[in-house]
This record gives C-alpha cells, sequence and structure tokens, in this order.
C-alpha cells in the first residue's frame, strides 16, 4: 500500500451549505486520504475523470433524486464517470438513490406516506452474508435513517440487505459501486443537530422520538462502527478495470 501521504484524495459530493461527512471523513483521513469536498449545489464542478482520485462518495441530503433540479440530474448522470473507471463508488440515502436511479431503478415515496427517521433493523441477504463472511465482519442489526423515499434494486445490481417499510437497503454494482440507503456516517453530535433543526419531520409516520434516536446510537452504533471501518478498508481496494454495469450505464 502505498504510504499516507502519497494516497489518493476521495472525492466527497455534499448538498448542504453546512454539511460534513461525518465519521466517514475522519476515518478516510485516518487512512490517509484528503477530502475533496465538492458541493454541486453550489456551483462547484465534478471532475471529468476520477483518475486522480481514490473513489467518490455522494452524501444525503434533503431533495429527492427525481427533483427536476439541474444539479440534481448532473450528479445522477456523472456517476456513469466511476462505473465506467471502475473507481470505487459509494452513494449513501440520497447518493444510493442516485446511484439506483442511473441504473434504471425506480425511487419512490412509501405509499402510507411512512418515513425513517432513527434506528431500524438490517437484515442480510445471501449475497450481503457471504461478504459478511469474507470481510471476517458483521452487519450491524440495526442501522441509523432519516429519509422518506426509498428505491428498488437496479437490475443487474446485488441486493446485499434488506429492511420492513423500505426493503432494499444495500446494493452492490459491479465490483466496486455501493448504495446504502442508511447513515453509517452520523456522529452523535450530527443525531443531535438533525433532530433539532428539523424536529417537524419526527412527527412523519414511522419516524422515531429524539429520545429514542439518541438511545439506539448508544445500543448499536458499536456495531455500525465496526463495520463501517472494515467496510471501507474493503471498498478501497477494489478498484480494477471493466464491469458489465459500468458498460451498461455509458
Amino acid at each position: 500500500m502505498a504510504e499516507p501521504s502519497l494516497r489518493a484524495p476521495v472525492l466527497i459530493v455534499l448538498h448542504q451549505e453546512h454539511s460534513t461527512p461525518g465519521r466517514v471523513g475522519r476515518l478516510l483521513q485516518e487512512r490517509g486520504h484528503a477530502l475533496d469536498i465538492r458541493r454541486p449545489r453550489y456551483g462547484d464542478p465534478l471532475p471529468e475523470t476520477l483518475a486522480g482520485h481514490a473513489g467518490a462518495i455522494i452524501f444525503g441530503g434533503p431533495m429527492s433524486a427525481n427533483d427536476g433540479d439541474g444539479f440534481v440530474k448532473a450528479e445522477i448522470d456523472w456517476i456513469r464517470i466511476p462505473l465506467r473507471e471502475n473507481k470505487p463508488f459509494l452513494g449513501l440515502c440520497l447518493g444510493a438513490q442516485m446511484l439506483a436511479k442511473h441504473l434504471g431503478a425506480r425511487v419512490w415515496e412509501h405509499p402510507d406516506g411512512r418515513a425513517e427517521i432513527g434506528y431500524y433493523p438490517l437484515v442480510p441477504t445471501p449475497a450481503g452474508a457471504a461478504l459478511s463472511e469474507a470481510w471476517k465482519v458483521p452487519w450491524p442489526s440495526h442501522v441509523y435513517h432519516w429519509h422518506r423515499e426509498g428505491f428498488d434494486c437496479p437490475s443487474g445490481a446485488d441486493m446485499l440487505a434488506t429492511g420492513d417499510d423500505f426493503p432494499t437497503q444495500a446494493i452492490r454494482a459491479g465490483a466496486a459501486a455501493y448504495g446504502l440507503q442508511f447513515h453509517p456516517e452520523v456522529t452523535h453530535a450530527m443525531i443531535c443537530r438533525w433532530t433539532v433543526r428539523a424536529a417537524e419531520r419526527l412527527a412523519m409516520p414511522g419516524a422515531q422520538d429524539r429520545a429514542r434516536q439518541i438511545e439506539g446510537r448508544f445500543l448499536y452504533d458499536p456495531q455500525v462502527s465496526l463495520w463501517l471501518d472494515r467496510f471501507l478498508d474493503h471498498w478501497l481496494g477494489v478498484s480494477r478495470p471493466g464491469t458489465s454495469v459500468a458498460k451498461r450505464s455509458l
């Protein structure tokens, strides 16, 4: 492996002025990767190639992958670059929905208006269990969510984990692209901030109150932290030439 000072940066795509990459950003920096943070919503361009990057992560946001905003469509179209170049790509919440939409899958609101806000069970599929065995780390039993839309698993992608109200929780497209409906990046401070600044969302059907969310963090976050640490090591190490999913997305 390269020395930390020689490791390529990771592209970080954020959607709000004060958003941060949270724990994911810290773990990447601990591995020696600089963070190339860009906010296309505010005019930052996205690179035409990821040749100079170790990978790319699109984070969440309050907008929808179905929105007509130009930057949303541009980000969805841009995903063709990491897929074509087979660079590690990770979509978190909105980013996962953008990946699914780029690959032709549906992004949808729950028919009963339900949301997942808080900690909810995560169930690995056989494909996800095989990865867990190979990586020697179990999937967390519960993960943190903040969303009211979900997505279908795209044709040709692997469903890695499922849930209740929103069945598609984790996917892999080709060798290097992953989409997670949940938020492994959240810190305690982020949960406190989100539940105060967007407290009105906690009244949505299915959402957990603030006290239950904070309790859930103490109960479940140690598992999430262990899994994320191992996941990032494997995610950063899978870049290799050519996959069928990347070719289909051009």
